[in-house]
């Protein structure tokens, strides 16, 4: 058995320590000196190695999921990796050859939508930025329409029936405000000098990996840091394995190229799985079905449909193939019963071109941009809209001006319906 360190064998309650931190001293410097022992040593390079006989030694590996790497390891990270840290050295400890590698993940939009946002954040307000809720009274004003956001969503979700999910993020239960900025959440980790180079994605994949390697060496995890590497195409020898891993998945008819329906971000340019959203995780493509009530001429010479009888006028005179409201329902076997059609009269409408069948859709702005990612025949790889994610807005409406019309319902009993408050 080892001698004792001359710190344990000196140790003493006495002296200029504070009482109660003796020992917890004098067992951090036995750490560090025999950290830097297994340092020297190299303790956990793991190497082939052979019996006299020439035949393999036993081997034992472990591997531990890769922390993403857009902060600091936090104690989740430390508990997790106790696991596999105690089995490696316990295999060790039998005899066994025991490597650990690991890795930092990187890959994903978690990062780059940091990235982005720190970029909006200090292109609107600065360096250091000065953000609205500065102002006391603005800070309230933007807490309380939060409060109420969350408020009408967990009602919405109550009236429904569904289980109602909580509004807030990990980071605003710990904040304890719904106001989060990019760069405060970094000024909590990183030198405030120093986090406008976050604005490039790729800076994180510098910054953070190497600190983690510190902690997790501190922490006397036992890895094998010649097998370290952070994933993306960064990292020439990574981005190559997984090029050849799908290459090898394709060609075997394990995974096809094509197009599905997805949470899309048209701000990044790319599909938002899951785990790379900052709000909204659960949440799935849903499909509605699109009634098309075709608009008859205004038959009660109402003022407020002035803007719809010249739009008819318009779209007639440019031959297209007429102006529809377009209510989305999920129980479209309803449709043969329809008595009206229900407009919210404070609502904001819009009559959006459609190119691919040459009609004018009036519906709202968000169901505008969400048709226009659409495809209209996928196999064809038609769109709604000519351009992706892009569409043509001829006309704006109020609620109001659209109450009163009357509609052309498919397949309806009626020959004539009108819409309603």
């Amino acid at each position: 058995m080892a001698p004792p360190t001359s710190e344990m064998a000196n140790l003493s309650l006495q002296g200029n320590a504070p009482k109660g931190t003796a020992k917890r001293d004098a067992l951090c410097a036995a750490e560090l000196e025999v950290q830097a022992l297994w340092e020297r040593e190299k303790a956990f390079e793991c190497n082939p190695s052979y019996d006299a006989s020439g035949e393999k030694e036993d081997k034992f590996i472990v591997t531990f999921p890769y922390p993403y790497s857009n902060g600091h390891l936090h104690l989740g990270h430390a508990f997790s990796l106790t696991k596999a840290v105690f089995r490696s050295q316990f295999e060790r400890n039998r005899g066994k050859n025991s490597l650990f590698p690991f890795a930092f993940h990187c890959t994903g939009m978690p990062i780059q939508a940091a990235a982005n946002k720190l970029k909006s954040e200090i292109e609107n307000y600065g360096i250091p930025p000065q953000f609205p809720e500065e102002d006391p009274e603005v800070r309230a004003k933007m807490e309380a329409e939060l409060a109420a956001a969350a408020k009408a969503k967990a009602d919405k979700a109550a009236a429904s029936g569904a289980k109602a999910k909580g509004g807030k993020t990990k980071l605003v239960q710990k904040t304890g405000t719904g106001i989060v900025r990019q760069w405060n959440i970094l000024k909590r980790m990183v030198p405030e000098d120093e986090i406008p180079a976050f604005a490039d994605p790729i800076h994180w994949l510098k910054y953070f990996p190497p600190i983690g390697v510190e902690h997790m060496k501190r922490f006397g995890s036992g890895v094998d840091w010649r097998r370290a590497f952070i994933t993306t195409s960064v990292n020439g020898y990574y981005d190559a394995f997984i090029r050849w891993q799908f290459n090898v998945l394709r060609e075997k008819g394990k995974v096809l190229f094509g197009k599905r329906n997805n949470v899309y971000s048209i701000l990044d340019g790319q599909v938002c799985a899951d785990h790379d959203r900052s709000e909204g995780e659960g949440v799935g493509p849903q499909e509605y079905v699109l009634i098309k009530l075709k608009v008859l001429a205004p038959d009660h010479g109402q003022e407020r449909h002035g803007k719809m009888e010249k739009l008819l006028k318009r779209v007639e005179d440019e031959g297209k193939k007429g102006v529809y409201l377009v209510p989305a329902t999920l129980r479209p076997e309803t449709m043969y019963g329809q008595t009206n059609c229900f407009v919210l009269p404070t609502g904001e409408y819009g009559a959006y071109y459609i190119d691919a069948t040459d009609e004018v859709f009036i519906m709202s702005a968000r169901s505008a941009r969400g048709l226009s990612c659409q495809a209209y025949d996928a196999a064809n790889d038609v769109y709604f809209t000519k351009e992706f994610g892009k569409i043509t807005c001829l006309e704006t409406f109020t609620g109001d001006e659209l109450l009163g019309l009357p509609l052309k319902a498919p397949n309806a009993s009626y020959e004539k319906v009108y819409t309603l408050p």
